[in-house]
C-alpha cells in the first residue's frame, strides 16, 4: 500500500437512483480492473457487491458496499476506492455518509428513463459535501433510449457541461474504460498528510463472530499498521489493531494503510455500541481534532417488533443489536405489550426500510417476529412543554386535547413527484394531483421538466403528512402512474394537525397493540377496514364477541362475531314446545354469564394475520 501515494488514489461512489445500474456498471469495474473473473454468457457476474440475500430477492441495494481495484493508465498504476450507494429515499443516510470517504462521483442516469425523483436528491446531497460530479449515461444501447434528449434535460437540470457527459452501456460493457478514464483524470486525488498523526473516520461496520465488529475506516490523516494500538474520541476505549486491510472486493489483509486510503480494520471490538459511526480514531498518546462526523438521522417510522414465541425475546433483542450494527439508522426502545408480551419499538427511516429490516431479521438470524402497524413521530406540547410520541399507546385522549390542554403537531415531507405527461395532456397529471388530494396535501404545484416534445415530463411539488405516505400512498403512485412515477421526500418540520388516538376493543376490553392514531377526516375508513379484518381473523368464541373501533368516548365501527352454539334441543322429541324453550333459554343465560366473566384469547397468528395487511383492508 505505500507504493500508492495521495496523487495515485481516487476515491469514488455511483449514485442514481433506484434501478438505473449502478450495481451492474460496479461489476463491469471490477471486471474491467481485473479485480473479479469475468464470467461469459447469461450467468456472468451480477450484482456481485449486492451480498444480501435481500437485495438479491429485490433487486434493490439497501447496504453501501465498498471495493478497492487497481487500474493502470499512461504507465502508472492507481488505486481506485469505490462504494456502491442504494438508490432509494430511504437509505440515503448510507448516500451521505458514503460521500464523505471520496472527493468524486459518477451520477448515473437511465437513458430510457432520464433524470427522476432521487437523482435530483443524491445530486443535491454530492452538491453540498463539494465533490466533483460526472454524469454517466447508462443503458444507451436501447432501443428506446434517447441519449441526446437526456443529455440536455441533465445539463438543464443541473448546470452540467454537455460535453463532459459519457456514454455507456453497463450490461454490455460499453464505454466502461472511458469511465475509468474519466474517474482518474477528472476526480481530484485526497490531500491527506502521510506524517500527520493518525485520523481515521469510521464511516460503516460489520459484525463477525470471530473476531468481534469491523470498521471500515477512511484514512484522513498518518499510517495505521497492524499491532498498532488506537483509541476512539467518542468513547474513549483503547485497541489493539489485529487486521489492516482493504475490500477487494473481500477482505484481503494488507496490513498497513495510509493516509487517503479506504480499508477495514478489525481490532477485537466486542460490543457493537463501540463502534459509533462518525468517530475518529488516533493513535494512543497522540492528541488530534476529531472529524466533524455525521448528521445524526431522525427516524421517520417507528413499529413495535415482538417475537412470535415470547420465550425468545432474549434471543431477539440480540440479533437486533447485531444487525444494527450495518444499519446504524435504526433505533432501538424496549417496550411490552399486554397482549403480545416483551418487544422492542424501532425508528426507522421509511417503510420500505422497515421492510428489509425484518427480511433481514429472518434471513440473517432466523427470527421469526411480529410488527405492528407502522406510525409517525407525534409532538405533543401541553403546558408549555413538547414531547415527542413514538407509540400510540402514550398517545393523549381525545378528552385532553379536546380541553386545549394538549396541542397535537404531526410531521410533514416536501415530496416531489415525477412523472411523464403522455399523450393527453393530463393523462398522469391529473391522477398525481388527485392522490396528492386525497392524502392531505398543502401547497400543490407542478411544472415542466423538459422543454418540449410529446414525451415532456412534469415535476409535482407538494406538503404532505408523514403519516399519508408510510401507508399505500407508494402503491397507489405506481398503479396511478402505470409504474412511470418516481417519488421522493424530505424532512418539513411539523404543524399542526387534528388527530386522534383510535382503539380496538373485544367486548369493551381494549387491544394496545392495535392502537393507532389516526386523522379525524379518516376514523371511519379506517375503523371498518380494521374491525372487519379483525373480525375475520379472530377464532369464535362459546360466546358472543363484540368487535369496536373507539375514539374518544365514541365507537367509530363496530362488527359481532357470533358465538358457536350447540343444538341443546338435538336430543328432545315431542312434547309441548316451552319443553324446547326452556333448554334454549338455560343456554341463552349461560352464554351471556360467559360474556361476563370469559376472557378472549387472541393468538399471535390473528395479531400477525392482521398486521401484515396494509391498513387493516
Amino acid at each position: 500500500m505505500g507504493d500508492f501515494p495521495n496523487h495515485l488514489i481516487r476515491n469514488f461512489a455511483i449514485l442514481s437512483h433506484i434501478d438505473h445500474g449502478k450495481s451492474t456498471l460496479a461489476d463491469r469495474l471490477l471486471e474491467e480492473t481485473r479485480t473479479i473473473q469475468r464470467k461469459e454468457g447469461p450467468g456472468g457476474n451480477k450484482q456481485v457487491l449486492d451480498k444480501l440475500k435481500v437485495e438479491r430477492e429485490r433487486g434493490i441495494t439497501v447496504k453501501a458496499q465498498t471495493a478497492s481495484m487497481f487500474f493502470e493508465d499512461g504507465g502508472k498504476n492507481y488505486l481506485l476506492n469505490l462504494i456502491d450507494t442504494p438508490g432509494h429515499v430511504d437509505f440515503s443516510w448510507e448516500v451521505s455518509r458514503s460521500l464523505r470517504a471520496c472527493q468524486g462521483a459518477l451520477l448515473l442516469v437511465d437513458a430510457t428513463q432520464g433524470v427522476q425523483a432521487q437523482t435530483i436528491s443524491v445530486f443535491h446531497i454530492a452538491k453540498e459535501q463539494g465533490i466533483k460530479i460526472i454524469p454517466v449515461l447508462n443503458k444507451i444501447d436501447l432501443p428506446a433510449a434517447g441519449p441526446e434528449r437526456i443529455s440536455s434535460q441533465i445539463a438543464t437540470t443541473f448546470g452540467l457541461d454537455p460535453s463532459e457527459m459519457l456514454y455507456i452501456s453497463a450490461k454490455t460493457g460499453l464505454g466502461v474504460t472511458d469511465v475509468l478514464k474519466a474517474v482518474v483524470g477528472r476526480i481530484p486525488a485526497p490531500t491527506f498528510d502521510v506524517g500527520a498523526p493518525l485520523r481515521a473516520l469510521l464511516f460503516d461496520s460489520s459484525y463477525d463472530r470471530y473476531r468481534g465488529v469491523i470498521s471500515l475506516v477512511s484514512l484522513q490523516g498518518g499510517t495505521i499498521r497492524k499491532g498498532d494500538r488506537i483509541a476512539s474520541c467518542h468513547t474513549r476505549k483503547k485497541y489493539d489493531i489485529i487486521d489492516v486491510g482493504i475490500m477487494h472486493p473481500e477482505e484481503t489483509s494488507t496490513g498497513v494503510l495510509q493516509a487517503g486510503q479506504v480499508g477495514y480494520i478489525a481490532c477485537n471490538m466486542k460490543e457493537s455500541a463501540e463502534a459509533h459511526i462518525g468517530d475518529t480514531l488516533h493513535r494512543v498518546g497522540e492528541s488530534v481534532e476529531p472529524l466533524p462526523g455525521f448528521k445524526p438521522t431522525r427516524a421517520m417510522v417507528f413499529a413495535g417488533i415482538f417475537p412470535v414465541d415470547s420465550n425468545d425475546f432474549t434471543k431477539l433483542e440480540e440479533s437486533i443489536k447485531r444487525l444494527t450494527l450495518t444499519d446504524r439508522s435504526v433505533t432501538i426502545q424496549r417496550e411490552s405489550s399486554t397482549a403480545l408480551g416483551q418487544g422492542c419499538r424501532l425508528g426507522f427511516l421509511g417503510t420500505l426500510h422497515m421492510d428489509v429490516f425484518r427480511q433481514r431479521l429472518e434471513d440473517e438470524y432466523d427470527a421469526s417476529v411480529i410488527i405492528t402497524a407502522p406510525t409517525v413521530p407525534y409532538m405533543i406540547i401541553q403546558k408549555g412543554k413538547s414531547k415527542i410520541i413514538s407509540n400510540p399507546t402514550d398517545f393523549p385522549e381525545a378528552s385532553e386535547v379536546s380541553m386545549r390542554t394538549a396541542e397535537v403537531q404531526e410531521p410533514m415531507v416536501n415530496a416531489t413527484i415525477i412523472v411523464p405527461q403522455g399523450e393527453s395532456m393530463c393523462e398522469y397529471l391529473g391522477d398525481m394531483m388527485d392522490l396528492c388530494s386525497s392524502h392531505r396535501a398543502q401547497d400543490i404545484d407542478h411544472r415542466y421538466l423538459d422543454s418540449s416534445g410529446s414525451s415532456q415530463r412534469v415535476i409535482l411539488r407538494s406538503k404532505l403528512p408523514l403519516s399519508e405516505i408510510v401507508t399505500d400512498f407508494f402503491d397507489s403512485l405506481k398503479h396511478r402512474s402505470s409504474g412511470f412515477a418516481s417519488f421522493d421526500y424530505e424532512d418539513a418540520g411539523y404543524e399542526k394537525s387534528d388527530m386522534m388516538k383510535m382503539t380496538f376493543m373485544l367486548n369493551g376490553k381494549p387491544i394496545d397493540a392495535l392502537a393507532m392514531i389516526v386523522h379525524r377526516s379518516a376514523l371511519s375508513h379506517v375503523g371498518k377496514g380494521w374491525v372487519k379484518k379483525l373480525k375475520e381473523v379472530i377464532p369464535r368464541q362459546l360466546f358472543e364477541v363484540a368487535i369496536q373501533a373507539v375514539a374518544g368516548n365514541k365507537v367509530i365501527s363496530r362488527e359481532t362475531l357470533s358465538a358457536m352454539r350447540k343444538d341443546v334441543t338435538a336430543g328432545l322429541y315431542g312434547g309441548h314446545y316451552e319443553r324446547k324453550l326452556k333448554h334454549l333459554n338455560k343456554q341463552k343465560e349461560g352464554k351471556k354469564k360467559m360474556k361476563r366473566i370469559g376472557n378472549i384469547d387472541l393468538p399471535q397468528e390473528a395479531f400477525f394475520t392482521v398486521l401484515s395487511s396494509k391498513s387493516g383492508k
